[in-house]
């Protein structure tokens, strides 16, 4: 049975383990491990083995990050302390005072002090790691440099998209099938994003792989009735053999590139992106290039 939130006004993180996992804060725990098990599934070693170890290494952050909000979630006892955390829950002072109080052994401080420093040069490595954005929790969002290759595809509903011609904008290449659930829940994000930032020198690709909607017998139309659903009105590119796919070396969906104005690939992200991460990423690298022309 669910368990009922208080009524009582919380402060709550907007960033937060259930959020991620995509679940209502009052999920079963038969919906946390559906949830678990779909995003998991997204970066089983067999899909990324063979890709870029850029973007695995994003693809395994991501793993661990799942593994251990997993571990906090199914545990009754973690999870509440988490909830109470980030303002899900109150604090029930109460419920401490029941507990007699026990002297810890030498062992267990042992323990605690060694868990403790363990946990310190963790956080510090993936600090290093991950490009120092988001201590403590694990970045999602790789940083690279490398250039990006061409992309030159028939857009939907005609004519040609080219990279080479956003020369001079921050571009975001996002990788999407119609099948794809996550593809669809960041579609609202991009889509605001791009409404907000184009004027400011933005642009998104949306490179739809459209070998795989093929192989299940959608059409150009089908895809053209999905992106209505959402009031899609960013570019979009037809990869009809997955050739472009191949050369960003894509695999799982949805990941997006973020372009700089050199035409350098500067960030990659596997999974989905939200609107601030989007805008956050557009400001590092827009100021960046204002640096440079100083």
């Amino acid at each position: 049975m669910r368990r009922t939130l208080s009524r009582k006004k919380l402060t709550v993180s907007m960033s937060n383990y259930y959020i991620k996992l995509g679940i209502q804060p009052d999920a079963s725990q038969a919906e946390i491990q559906i949830a678990f098990d779909r995003q998991r599934n997204r970066y089983d070693p067999e899909l990324v083995a063979n890709i870029d170890s850029e973007i695995r290494q994003v693809a395994e952050q991501r793993t661990a990050e799942l593994e251990h909000i997993y571990q906090v979630l199914v545990d009754p006892q973690r999870r509440q302390q988490y909830d109470v955390s980030i303002g899900l829950a109150p604090v029930e002072p109460s419920a401490s005072r029941s507990q007699p109080r026990r002297t810890l052994s030498a062992r267990e401080r042992w323990y605690a002090l060694t868990g403790a420093l363990v946990a310190v040069l963790l956080i510090g490595a993936i600090w290093v790691l991950t490009g120092r954005d988001s201590l403590p929790q694990i970045a999602t969002v790789g940083e690279v440099d490398r250039p990006a290759p061409d992309i030159a595809l028939p857009a939907l509903g005609g004519g040609e998209i080219r990279l080479a011609d956003y020369q001079g904008k921050v571009v975001l290449v996002n990788f999407w099938g119609t099948w794809c659930e996550p593809c669809r829940e960041e579609m609202p994000a991009l889509q605001a994003a791009y409404d907000q930032l184009q004027d400011q020198g933005f642009v998104i690709i949306g490179v739809n792989l459209t070998d795989g909607e093929q192989t299940r017998g959608l059409t150009e139309s089908d895809v053209r009735d999905f992106l209505d659903v959402y009031g899609v009105t960013y570019p979009i590119a037809l990869d009809m053999e997955g050739s472009v796919a191949s050369d960003y070396r894509v695999s799982p969906i949805p990941i997006s590139f973020f372009i700089d104005l050199q035409g350098s690939i500067r960030y990659v992200r596997v999974g989905e992106l939200t609107f601030d991460d989007v805008k956050a990423r557009f400001g590092q690298l827009k100021q960046e290039a204002t640096a440079l022309h100083k």
